[in-house]
């Protein structure tokens, strides 16, 4: 069951407030002149998922799940500036892309979104390549793949007749997408009942009552039936770690954009209810939110940027009173300004990111309080949208 959302403590404060356009015009240029950084850095390689001493490492894009992001930040840099060069760069990635999905090279997992909407989809709605459809639609084919019919759900990780892997987790709220914009590229409502059947279950579970929200949820692989909320990386079983809370606002946002279920308007007001109640006074979570003032832990600027850019895009999706909307629209300006004051690599300058004090996984002691590439991404693409209000969605 879905909760209802609690009241927002500091909605007073927040409602209305906006972020100077000069304020965002500087946040921009400082942004671009890192990607022309990393561009000199990766040249066709793409960077690692978390830096080193705030500076990303190169891989090639035969592993992880993070590298999309970078062809989306260049593809909104195109945008914002109308340089063919950041699209050009983009393009040059999409065989890589092709490779990978045709190959099968380390897809072995649910993260086709992540891997394919910042960049082929989007390259397929910006430039209409053809190439970069087929490799997206490749992408969906294998994500579908993934889906186990009697429980309701598309398998996180593993192989999918793995016994100890019969879980999804939040995460795949954004990947979903994929299977939906193949719905309506394809006409094959195979695509959507699979994502929409992965959300509803995802929704029904994974949210407790109080709507924080479980990382990662197992199922009997006998019965189908679920068993148990558990986390991967959050603090605890019981906690909400941050990021996956910030899929859990963003994620219904998008599942709203297709299918416009009044479901997902309430799972988005619950989750960024308990979101914004745990933030501190900066509006940064900590990289779990049962963390608070005087922790001593790390921060996570990427959930932070997460859920800021599904609250702007909520508002220009989901009709909300006038109040409402403010609200959210106030939020996500106020934790975009926090992360201009005081996340960006702008007093770093040999630093090739954006965004510093962020957390890829504390429990397993990879990427903590260093840059990593998903937060560069939403930040450029909340960026994006405080800017040009009516921007295009890749997702």
């Amino acid at each position: 069951m879905i909760p209802v959302a609690c009241e927002i403590k500091a909605a007073d404060a927040l409602r209305g407030f906006e972020v100077p356009r000069e304020k965002l015009l500087s946040a921009l240029s400082l942004a671009l002149k890192k990607i022309d950084r990393a561009i000199d850095c990766f040249g066709d390689k793409f960077p690692a998922p978390a830096s080193r001493a705030n500076i990303y490492g190169k891989i090639e894009n035969t592993t992880g799940w993070g590298n999309g992001f970078w062809t989306g930040i260049l593809f909104h840099a195109y945008e914002l500036t109308g340089n063919e060069k950041y699209k050009r760069v983009a393009l040059s990635h999409i065989p890589s892309f092709e490779r990978r999905i045709r190959e099968k090279i380390g897809v072995d997992h649910h993260d086709m979104g992540f891997l394919y909407s910042p960049s082929c989809v989007a390259a397929y709605k910006l430039t209409k390549s053809t190439a970069a459809r087929d490799a997206a639609l490749m992408a969906a084919d294998h994500l579908i793949t993934r889906f186990h019919e009697k429980a309701g759900f598309i398998q996180a990780w593993g192989s999918v007749d793995s016994p100890d892997s019969y879980r999804l987790i939040i995460d795949c709220l954004l990947n979903i997408p994929l299977l939906y914009w193949a719905s309506e590229v394809t006409g094959d409502k195979r695509y959507e009942r699979i994502a929409y059947t992965h959300f509803k279950t995802t929704a029904e579970l994974c949210c407790r009552e109080d709507a924080s929200t479980y990382h990662t949820y197992y199922f009997n692989r006998e019965t189908g039936l679920p068993e148990r909320g558990v986390t991967h990386q959050g603090a605890s079983d019981d906690s909400a770690w941050a990021r996956g809370q910030a899929w859990g606002i963003y994620g219904p946002v998008l599942t709203f954009l297709y299918k416009k279920d009044e479901k997902a308007v309430s799972l988005f007001r619950a989750t960024t209810a308990y979101f914004l109640n745990k933030l501190p006074k900066d509006l940064v979570p900590f990289w779990d939110l049962s963390y608070g003032e005087g922790s001593g832990e790390p921060r996570d600027s990427s959930a932070a940027a997460i859920a800021a850019s599904g609250m702007l895009e909520a508002c220009r999706l989901m009709n909300f009173p006038t109040e409402e909307s403010a609200l959210y629209r106030g939020a996500a300006n106020r934790i975009i300004s926090s992360l201009i004051d005081g996340y960006t690599t702008r007093d770093l300058p040999d630093s090739n990111g954006l965004l510093i004090h962020a957390v890829y996984s504390k429990p397993h002691g990879k990427g903590v309080d260093e840059m990593n590439i998903w937060g560069d991404y939403f930040y450029i693409e909340a960026l994006h949208r405080l800017l040009v209000p009516d921007c295009g969605l890749y997702w």
